[in-house]
């Protein structure tokens, strides 16, 4: 007896008949198609969602902040970085520069990257002050906080840090000139002061403000020392 289905994909014998029949059977040819080329999803796709396993198929997409740059990501802007720089090396205002930005908008790389430069410098001095270059930094500027604070003004932590680190440039500029002529002691002398009026000038302008009123030699003066000390772990006095 023979039954011969309608798709014609199988043939059915009878036992006597089977022992002369011979052959293979060929798998169907699946190809798993991950991609997205068609409307449709495809078999596999489709196989894997309708049993709760369309998870597997799902790519992670980056995200946008992972792909900051390392100074978007440390918060260090070079431009105003350098906005500032020229507001405390140019303090008079004929020139024009907004200083009081070094005030209002206060960052720590900047004045740390003066600081630590101001300290590599006086490694020619002393080698030991600077670790204390960067303590009196952060302690000195604590103390001027206090005191302003207590005085009235209304200033933060952070603004006095950055400020008192910014001012310490006219220091290292005037460095390199105390090298060359530091045999002649009274030309040292003048260009020691005139960078210690330098510093503390630019800091006493943007620290002290008119809220101080009559009080303001009692915070202009402490800033000057502070300077003068700075100075002193330069040159090893």
């Amino acid at each position: 007896m023979q039954f011969s289905p309608n798709n014609g994909d199988f043939t059915f014998v009878s036992s006597t008949e089977a022992e002369e029949l011979s052959g293979t059977i060929s798998s169907p040819d699946i190809k798993l198609n991950m991609g997205s080329d068609s409307g449709k999803d495809p078999y596999a796709t489709t196989f894997l969602r309708q049993r709760g396993y369309g998870w597997l198929l799902e790519v992670e997409e980056e995200d946008s902040e992972d792909s900051k740059p390392l100074l978007e990501e440390l918060d260090i802007d070079l431009k105003d970085i350098y906005y500032k720089i020229r507001c405390v090396l140019m303090p008079m205002p004929s020139l024009g520069y907004n200083r009081q930005v070094v005030r209002d908008n206060p960052d720590f790389w900047g004045p740390l990257a003066v600081v630590l430069l101001f300290s590599m410098i006086s490694i020619y001095g002393q080698f030991r002050v600077v670790s204390w270059i960067v303590t009196i930094w952060i302690f000195g500027s604590l103390t001027i906080f206090l005191l302003a604070r207590v005085l009235g003004g209304e200033v933060s932590y952070g603004q006095v840090l950055g400020v008192i680190g910014y001012s310490l440039l006219p220091l290292i500029v005037i460095a390199p000139l105390l090298l060359v002529i530091g045999g002649f002691e009274v030309v040292s002398t003048l260009i020691k002061l005139f960078g210690v009026f330098w510093a503390a000038y630019s800091a006493a302008s943007l620290l002290v403000g008119d809220e101080f009123k009559t009080k303001k030699p009692l915070l202009i003066y402490p800033i000057f020392l502070l300077y003068i000390y700075f100075l002193s772990l330069y040159t090893g006095v």
